[in-house]
Formats: C-alpha cells, sequence, structure tokens
C-alpha cells in the first residue's frame, strides 16, 4: 500500500504520482497494434481469458474487496462496442477492473507507452489488451485503425482521460475532451466507470467501490466539433458525483500554492 500520506501537486492535467520508475519506448510507425496469426490469437486468449481474469478477480477481491454497483446496465450491450471512461487512481487496480466489469466481454484498454516498455511485463500487456498512444504521424495511423478494428469487433475500450495516476485520489480530476473524438466519430455508446474508497470495519485498506454508469451518446443536434465537449462534461459530471460516495482519505492531496501560502 502506498506509505504516503500527504502529496503536493501543482499541475491537475499532467502532474504523475505513480512510484513506477519506467522509461517508455517510442511508439512509432513500426508498432504492430493488431496482429492475425493464430499464435497470437492463442496468446491472446491464454493471458487474458486463462490467466489474468482469474487473477484478477483474486487480487481485486482479496486486496481491495472490490464491489461493483451498476454493472447491469451493461447487459443489453454486451453484444456491441462501447468506450468505457474511468478515473485514474491505481496502478494495478486499474489495469484489472476493466476486465471485472465486462468478465465475459474482450476488453482493450489505451494506455501509457510505459505499460509495454516493462522488461517482462511488457511482452504480456499487449495480449491483455494494451493499446499503447502513438509518437508521430503514421504511428498515430495505426493506432487508429487499431481502435476501429476493435470496434468492428465488438469489443470494449477502455480510456483513463485522467491520463495520469493519482493514487488513492478521492475526486475527479479535469480532463481534455479529445479521447471523446473516439466514440463520437465511431458512432458507439459511452459508459463510465467511477472507482470510490470506503472504509472498512477492519483492516487499514479501503475497500474499492466503482458505480457504473451509461450509456451516453453524442449530441447528433451540435455541431460536430462540439458534440466530443458535450460528451466529456456529461461524463465528468456524472463521474464527479459518484465521486462523492468516497468517505476515506488515504492521501491528502494539497495544491502546492495552498501549501506556500
Amino acid at each position: 500500500m502506498d506509505k504516503r500520506k500527504v502529496i503536493y501537486y501543482s499541475d491537475e492535467l499532467n502532474d504523475e504520482f505513480s512510484v513506477a520508475e519506467i522509461t517508455p519506448k517510442k511508439i512509432d510507425g513500426s508498432y504492430v497494434y493488431v496482429y492475425n496469426t493464430p499464435f497470437k490469437r492463442f496468446t491472446r486468449v491464454f493471458w487474458y481469458d486463462v490467466v489474468a481474469k482469474p487473477l484478477a478477480l483474486l487480487y481485486t477481491k482479496l486486496v481491495f474487496h472490490h464491489k461493483i454497483v451498476g454493472k447491469q446496465v451493461l447487459r443489453e450491450y454486451r453484444r456491441r462496442a462501447y468506450f468505457i471512461y474511468g478515473n485514474h487512481t491505481q496502478d494495478i487496480c486499474d489495469a484489472l477492473i476493466p476486465s471485472m466489469l465486462m468478465l465475459t466481454k474482450s476488453v482493450y484498454v489505451i494506455v501509457h507507452p510505459n505499460n509495454v516498455s516493462m522488461p517482462v511485463l511488457g511482452k504480456i500487456t499487449p495480449s491483455l489488451g494494451a493499446l499503447p498512444l502513438p509518437d508521430g504521424r503514421e504511428a498515430y495511423k495505426n493506432f487508429i485503425r487499431a481502435i476501429e478494428t476493435r470496434v468492428a469487433e465488438n469489443c470494449a475500450i477502455t480510456v483513463y482521460p485522467e491520463a495520469h495516476i493519482w493514487p488513492y485520489y478521492t475526486k475527479i480530476r479535469p480532463f481534455k475532451d479529445v479521447s471523446f473524438a473516439y466514440p463520437v466519430k465511431l458512432g458507439t455508446p459511452v459508459f463510465c466507470f467511477t472507482n470510490t474508497y470506503r472504509r472498512r470495519r477492519f483492516g487499514k485498506r479501503p475497500r474499492i467501490v466503482t458505480y457504473v454508469d451509461g450509456p451516453f451518446f453524442a449530441d447528433e443536434s451540435l455541431p460536430a466539433h462540439e458534440r466530443k465537449t458535450d460528451l466529456r462534461n456529461r461524463v465528468y459530471e456524472r463521474m464527479c458525483e459518484r465521486a462523492k460516495n468516497s468517505d476515506v482519505e488515504m492521501i491528502k492531496y494539497i495544491k502546492a500554492e495552498e501549501k506556500d501560502g
């Protein structure tokens, strides 16, 4: 468990407080997002369905006593593609919770290149569904094709729009609308999940309770360039409401200017 009691921040959009020290590799035009070989299809099933899901269930239940509220809203869309957005407050657990929300669905996660840059695990995370953010125009084209491919396969694509990990943070940080361009362009539904921290009667580590909401759809009555902003705002407001259900603060976050003052 993170031992820090207080963290001082200056930039809610860009500050990163993960304790992991990883040098990210460059995701250029040579990076392959989608493999179609039998071997790669096998590794996806093996690592994701056989290994990762059972371990994820054990970890989230045993370590965080994880509970999901509102999961039923996803059932009607189990055979459709959708994007699902969540708050970013854990390193390991945030990689696992999407699979717990959608046990019977194939899930992919848009991630920082750090997630595919680790010496050993970085070779496995693509089979677990990691889609690293690209560097450069050619890589971006491949990245978008990969998203389109997974949408055509009726998969779920997870996005952490806050982008940076703030351990145990109990509010929702402002996030940009850029990632909402994907569902607007592809015409897919949007859901969100909000991880909250609840005090446990026994034990120091809090319980994670995840609230699932949606679906949200782009407002077709708005001009095209405004749809992603409107969609972002509705998701953000719902997540802010759900975040109020946290009742324990493991780490206190203080803005640097407040410290100086």
